[in-house]
C-alpha cells in the first residue's frame, strides 16, 4: 500500500499536491460498485493530507483558481462555498433527498460545541456522519466522521472520507468544513487550527483526468 503524506499551507496548496501526487502514484482501476460503474478511476490508496491555514476570507481564498493562460475553468466556481452551506450547516432535507451531511451534524453540534468549551481535553469528541443504515444507500455518505481536538488553545478538525473526488469535490468540501471548524471554535471561543484530513479512496475520475494535467503540467513534465 502506498501511503501519501501532504503537508500544505491552505487548500488551493493542498489541492495542487493532490492533483499532482494522484496523476503521479495514482492506481487506476475501473469501478465495479458505487458511482460511475464502469468509468476509469485513478486513485490513491490512503492519503493524509495537513492544512496548516484551512480557512480564509472571502471564502473564495479556499478555492483553487486556475490561470487563466491554461484555458479551463476553476474546479469549484466562485461563490459556491455560500451555495454550499446550508447543505453542510443546516439540518433541511429536501424530499428528493435521502440525507444531507448537515442533517446528520447539525444535531450533535451544541453537544460537541458544550463537551470542548467545558472539557477540552477529551478525545470523544467525533462528529459520526456515517450511520449502520447507510449501507442500503445508493449513495451512503463519503463523510463518514468529523473529529474534532484541542491543542494549545486552537481547535483542530480531523474529517474521514471514504471516498472523495479530488478534482472538484475535495476542494468544495474542505472549504465548507473550514467555515464550520471556524464556527465551532467561535462557539467554544478560541483560534481555530489545522486539518489533517484522511482518505482511503481519494481519486480522479476519468473525465476530468485531462484538465488535471493540464492544470498540473503533466503532459509537459513527463515529456522531459
Amino acid at each position: 500500500m502506498d501511503i501519501v503524506f501532504i503537508d500544505a499551507v491552505d487548500i488551493p496548496d493542498a489541492w495542487f499536491q493532490v492533483i499532482s501526487n494522484i496523476l503521479d502514484r495514482g492506481r487506476r482501476y475501473k469501478v465495479q460498485h458505487g458511482s460511475f460503474v464502469g468509468e476509469d478511476r485513478i486513485e490513491l490508496d490512503f492519503a493524509v493530507i495537513k492544512i496548516k491555514y484551512p480557512y480564509s476570507e472571502p471564502y473564495d481564498l479556499m478555492l483553487p483558481q486556475i490561470p487563466v493562460s491554461l484555458g479551463i475553468p476553476n474546479p469549484v466556481a466562485n461563490g459556491y462555498v455560500e451555495e454550499y452551506l446550508p447543505y453542510l450547516m443546516t439540518d433541511h432535507v429536501k424530499p428528493n433527498e435521502e440525507y444531507t451531511y448537515g442533517s446528520r451534524i447539525v444535531p450533535q453540534l451544541q453537544h460537541f460545541i458544550d463537551l470542548l468549551k467545558n472539557t477540552p481535553n477529551t478525545n470523544q469528541a467525533v462528529i459520526q456522519v456515517a450511520q449502520p443504515s447507510d449501507r442500503k444507500l445508493q449513495d451512503p455518505p463519503c463523510l463518514r466522521e468529523l473529529g474534532l481536538k484541542i491543542i494549545d488553545e486552537r481547535l483542530h478538525m480531523f474529517p474521514s472520507f471514504r471516498s472523495w473526488c479530488a478534482y472538484n469535490g475535495f476542494p468544495a468540501n474542505l472549504a465548507g468544513l473550514a467555515v464550520l471548524q471556524k464556527y465551532i471554535a467561535d462557539e467554544i471561543g478560541i483560534d481555530i487550527g489545522e486539518m489533517i484530513a484522511t482518505s482511503k479512496g481519494l481519486h480522479i475520475y476519468g473525465y476530468a483526468e485531462e484538465v488535471a494535467k493540464i492544470r498540473c503540467y503533466w503532459n509537459e513534465k513527463n515529456e522531459k
